[in-house]
């Protein structure tokens, strides 16, 4: 978690701006961890959509990136995700954007900068990255 809030830096807290903070994402992103060589142990995620996880409703934006862990007999035992949510107030115009997610694999053979450039120009993106944040918030969970 320290690793993405020092890619955001302080600025981001303060006053979030959509396209800076998927760079900083993705900037954390292309950075190779440790992690179990079995598939899917490293994984980002950018989903956005309508919840009321802990609250009213929201519009939110989440980037997560997925790690998974083993325990001593090099077995899955959990996931740890780090999330990077940007909350937005509650407009007619979010609402209709429905919701959405797409992961990306490490060890898929896929592009990260390939995955990133297909998010950014989706319809979605071009709206969400023009509007002002009500909240940042970052945190990690095991799963």
């Amino acid at each position: 978690m320290a690793l993405l809030e020092g890619e955001l830096g302080s600025r981001a807290f303060a006053d979030p701006v959509p396209e800076d903070v998927w760079l900083a994402f993705l900037r954390f992103g292309r950075r190779l961890f440790q992690v179990p060589d079995t598939p899917d142990a490293d994984g980002l995620l950018f989903q956005y959509g309508t919840y009321a996880f802990d609250g009213p409703a929201t519009f939110t934006l989440d980037l997560t990136r997925q790690f998974e862990v083993s325990d001593s007999d090099g077995d899955h035992d959990h996931y740890v995700q780090v999330h990077c949510e940007l909350r937005y107030g509650l407009t007619p115009a979010l609402e209709a954007l429905g919701s959405f997610h797409s992961w990306f694999f490490h060890d898929a053979g896929a592009d990260l900068e390939e995955w990133a450039q297909v998010l950014t120009e989706r319809a979605a993106w071009t709206a969400i990255r023009k509007l002002k944040p009500t909240e940042i918030r970052v945190y990690q969970e095991q799963v």
